[in-house]
């Protein structure tokens, strides 16, 4: 990790069901802690008149806009999904944007730290925004069980979006810390607790 900016970044991770999300949650109710998420950025990067939905626009044509000139996001996502081609095209547009929209957010942070959720840290190359990464992991078994409840999705529908993930191998293998997410939710509280302590004493020696 590399980040050296006055606020800590802790990158949390994990696959599809594990939970960050809640993890994320936590660290906020319990202790007020900002949390950035990636994935509202990268849908607020591509709305109407963004750079970067014009450049989409651009790249592929106006058939990938709705009729009210919003980005058509089933659309897009059909079109790359068979297309490693076009979908390294997409990235490369929109990966920048919420990147530097990233920062942005981190510097306006008024806290010792803060957590920036990121579904796919294991499979970038680039990590260095973080200072640590924390991955949320949970048995496959409960990861699918979660997923098929939550949005009523067959089992081999799952099965391929977690396919499609980095493993939980290659997720554990970059993580500084790992919260353990198996049980219910109160399970975590333990949890969170020690690693704020932890993140609280990181980020004061770092400043």
């Amino acid at each position: 990790m590399t980040h050296t900016g006055s606020t800590f970044v802790i990158g949390v991770t994990g696959g599809i069901g594990s939970g960050k999300t809640t993890v994320c949650n936590l660290f906020h109710e319990l202790f007020a802690i900002p949390v950035i998420d990636a994935d509202i950025i990268a849908k607020d990067v591509v709305k109407k008149n963004q750079p970067a939905l014009q450049a989409i626009v651009a790249e592929f044509g106006e058939g990938v806009l709705t009729d009210s000139g919003e980005l058509d996001r089933p659309k897009v996502k059909k079109l790359v999904f068979s297309h490693p081609a076009k979908r390294k095209i997409l990235e490369r547009i929109v990966h920048p944007a919420v990147r530097n929209e990233m920062r942005v957010q981190i510097s306006r942070v008024d806290k010792s730290y803060c957590l920036l959720s990121v579904p796919l840290i294991a499979e970038s190359t680039d990590k260095s925004i973080f200072d640590r990464i924390l991955v949320v992991d949970c048995d496959e078994t409960i990861q699918m069980e979660r997923v098929i409840s939550r949005d009523r999705l067959a089992n081999e529908t799952v099965v391929a979006i977690m396919k499609a993930q980095a493993s939980r191998e290659d997720r554990l293998a970059i993580a500084d810390d790992v919260i353990i997410n198996n049980g219910p939710t109160s399970q975590l509280n333990d949890q969170v607790q020690l690693l704020h302590e932890t993140y609280q004493d990181l980020s004061n020696a770092d400043n």
